[in-house]
């Protein structure tokens, strides 16, 4: 990955997922309810840790991550997600991830097809293009108002286990093995280092651009994939989305 910042590319679309606030925390929700349970306690449950610690980074209130948990802890109704990753390509043959949690496989699989198909994309045979990307720790830790320079960083981050750094202006990016990103994370925070990002995610081994005349449709693409419901994640290996 070196030599590609991902932080800078997203920021845009970070920016507009901002505006769908209440959606993102109730697909967070979803997400701390099928982690909690594996048990109610972020302190022995890793996972559940994870996503808590994710709902905190987009300011999801306490209360909605603990009814969140509680809902799990107490659930008598049935209630259960199934997790299931499409795989397919986009306009310009862009690969492409779809991370889902459903109660429902017909609607989104249905959804998920109509999102590809309408704007000039096709889900492919699961392993199609999931090679292309490797599961990392991804970290990231905003330039402003930090006063450390980027060798002594650079220096930390190799010693807490880190893999790789991308330096840019506005931010140090670290990448890790998914083994060793709780190690990391929680080094880097004792260090006293407060995260703008800190998740598991799905690194592109390669990075392809969207040709000029597919970037709009590539774009409506991905907008009704992470519109829906049942839609947690998005990955693709195009080059500044």
């Amino acid at each position: 990955m070196a030599g590609h910042s991902k932080w800078k590319n997203i920021q845009g679309r970070k920016n507009a997922q901002d505006s769908k606030r209440a959606k993102v925390f109730q697909k967070l929700a979803k997400e701390i309810f099928v982690a909690a349970k594996g048990g109610a306690d972020v302190a022995t449950n890793a996972s559940l840790r994870l996503v808590v610690d994710k709902a905190k980074a987009v300011n999801m209130p306490n209360d909605n991550i603990k009814r969140a948990i509680d809902k799990a802890a107490g659930n008598t109704s049935g209630e259960h997600y199934d997790e299931i990753t499409y795989e397919g390509y986009g306009p310009g043959g862009i690969a492409v991830l779809v991370h889902t949690l459903t109660d429902n496989r017909n609607r989104t699989s249905t959804n998920v097809r109509v999102a590809f198909n309408k704007n000039g994309g096709s889900i492919g045979e699961t392993g199609s293009v999931a090679y292309m990307f490797d599961r990392k720790g991804y970290i990231v830790i905003e330039r402003e108002g930090l006063e450390v320079d980027e060798d002594t960083f650079m220096l930390e981050a190799i010693e807490a286990g880190a893999d790789d750094v991308e330096i840019s202006a506005e931010a140090f990016e670290v990448y890790t093995e998914a083994s060793a990103f709780t190690d990391v994370k929680d080094a880097l925070s004792e260090a006293g280092y407060a995260f703008a990002t800190a998740e598991l995610s799905m690194i592109p081994q390669v990075v392809n651009e969207v040709p000029n005349d597919k970037k709009e449709q590539f774009e409506r693409m991905i907008d009704a994939l992470e519109d829906d419901d049942d839609v947690q994640e998005v990955y693709t290996n195009a080059d500044g989305f």
